[in-house]
């Protein structure tokens, strides 16, 4: 980086230090990343992608618990764009979050300077861009966060920390499928399946994608990056030791293939204990009609065979899958990113003050295909949610509660924000609820849940006797398996305004998607930060001089 971008983003480090209230004493990791163009042929035909400093996929954040993560991204596309950072918390500081209801775009040929901390997090995420349908172009990474070297975890370390990011992936540009959304066109299925951006067929001459010593165990994050298709993930003539999911510890239970949700990710432990040669990765969609398998190579160090062609076979059905969604268990005696084990919080024995049951719908208004949760379909004002809040002028952008918190009988189509009034520290129940024949899967930006149940059929009070109040794992995902159902519980305790969306992208580009705004009524920096001195500013609220600051 030239000094000159250096010296600022110091400067800017030192000004976030005061008004952000992140801990001047953790480390800072500096980027700088130019956003381009380029064209590649992941599926053997040329087609524009997205490089971020000429990667595709982009480059991986490493960090470690309580890091301050800065990011210059300078945006050299012909589209406004922004990251979101899939599982980042962003405690107090929606600010950052990177979504159309908290963020101004980043204009073609300008740039912005993300600046949030991990804070009080470990584990495996993704970052993507949340702008239009730019995900079908690349744009996404890994963002690892390691545990502090204070807090000890649950296995032995690693001989070595490998990401695997997995996705369908379609041959069209990304303009040409926003196009055909916005005609009221459906997206149509994925036409292959990449595995860290490159696709495999058994038999073909390809470097190894990992390396392996004989009698080591390696860490493996499997990310699902892609825009609609399940993937299930599978290492020939190996298992895999899950350890981490999305930000918690997992029980330690043996898979030999696991179901990768749109927007998912694992950790797992694999053991070079096999014949020393070749063996394949394999990443297979799943609950498509056409079946689209890839595969990557992981050499033995000193191995002298290759791979079989005898590919492992994937499950079949969804019950397969919603069985094994069962097997998840909180590991209750480890310790994430703070000392004491993760057990120690009882979520179980907390009152529900609210309940907020979501019914996934596909409808069509004015002839154009639209997704909505309870009959309110989700669009972005000009002026983004957030900062109509944090100006005042929010009645002059949206209505808060147009969505009711149960599914209404009425056929009539809403399209126009959907926000939700949250009480500041409640303690929530939100039901999915999908009585369409496809899977779906889900996101909260913000906040981790405790994903209770996913049961087949439709939900009922009395469901909550079939919840594990124990030791289900808080994550960020969830899946909901078609005519099913599934309950999470949270405490809405990080105030700003956040993002609830199908991960399944062009549900969630055609309005299945949602904002809570939790407010404290402290306001001040004890619950949220102040608004970032560079935040970019748009729609009424362009030019307007920023509130005074908290002190």
């Amino acid at each position: 980086m030239a000094s000159g971008v250096v010296l600022k983003l110091l400067l800017l480090s030192l000004f976030g230090a005061l008004t952000h209230g992140v801990r001047g004493g953790d480390p800072y990791l500096f980027f700088t990343w130019n956003l381009t163009y380029g064209t590649i042929s992941p599926l053997g035909v040329p087609q524009q992608v997205i490089l971020i400093n000429g990667q595709f996929p982009g480059p991986s954040i490493n960090s470690t618990t309580n890091n301050n993560i800065v990011i210059n991204v300078f945006n050299n596309l012909d589209e406004p764009f922004l990251f979101t950072w899939s599982g980042i918390q962003q405690r107090k500081n929606s600010w950052e979050d990177g979504m159309s209801g908290t963020n101004c775009p980043i204009l073609p040929g300008t740039n912005y300077t993300y600046q949030f901390q991990v804070k009080d997090q470990i584990g495996s995420y993704i970052y993507y861009p949340s702008t239009a349908m730019h995900k079908a172009a690349g744009g996404f990474g890994a963002l690892k966060v390691h545990s502090r070297p204070l807090i000890p975890i649950p296995y032995d370390e690693p001989a070595d920390d490998y990401t695997v990011l997995i996705g369908d992936w379609y041959t069209k540009s990304h303009k040409k499928l926003k196009d055909f959304l916005d005609s009221g066109r459906p997206l149509g299925r994925p036409k292959g399946v990449l595995i860290n951006g490159k696709t495999g067929k058994v038999g073909d001459k390809q470097e190894p994608l990992f390396t392996m010593e004989p009698g080591k165990t390696y860490k493996y994050r499997i990310c699902n990056v892609g825009l609609k298709a399940s993937l299930n993930f599978r290492i020939q003539g190996h298992t895999m030791k899950l350890v981490e999911m999305e930000g918690s510890h997992t029980m330690q239970n043996v898979y030999v293939s696991l179901d990768v949700h749109v927007g998912q990710c694992f950790t797992v432990l694999v053991t070079a204990n096999q014949t020393p040669e070749d063996y394949y990765i394999v990443a297979s969609t799943r609950f498509l009609k056409d079946v689209h398998t890839s595969i990557a190579t992981i050499s033995y160090t000193n191995g002298k065979g290759k791979a079989s062609p005898e590919l492992p076979p994937a499950p079949v059905g969804w019950a397969w899958s919603l069985n094994q969604f069962r097997t998840f268990r909180w590991n209750l005696t480890a310790s994430a990113a703070r000392p004491n084990p993760q057990g120690s919080y009882h979520y179980g024995a907390i009152n529900i003050t609210r309940t907020i049951r979501l019914v996934n719908n596909v409808s069509r208004a004015n002839g154009k295909l639209r997704y909505s949760f309870n009959g309110v379909s989700h669009t972005d004002p000009a002026t983004p949610l957030k900062l109509a809040e944090y100006f005042k002028v929010a009645d002059k952008i949206f209505k808060y509660d147009v969505m009711k918190d149960e599914p209404e009988m009425s056929t009539e189509l809403i399209v126009q924000p959907n926000v939700l009034n949250m009480t500041f520290r409640n303690f929530v129940e939100i039901i999915f609820e999908n009585h369409e024949k496809s899977l779906q899967s889900y996101q909260v930006n913000g906040y981790s849940f405790f994903a209770v149940a996913i049961e087949p059929g439709t939900w009922s009070p009395e469901k909550r006797m079939n919840y594990n109040l124990l030791d289900a794992v808080s994550r960020h995902t969830i899946q909901v398996f078609p005519k099913s159902w599934a309950a999470i519980l949270l405490t809405f305790d990080n105030a700003g305004m956040w993002n609830i969306r199908s991960e399944i992208w062009d549900r969630a580009y055609l309005g299945q998607q949602l904002y809570t705004s939790i407010l404290s009524p402290e306001k001040s920096l004890r619950d949220e930060y102040n608004i970032p001195e560079n935040t970019l500013l748009c729609g009424i609220v362009e030019g307007m001089p920023k509130l005074p600051s908290y002190t």
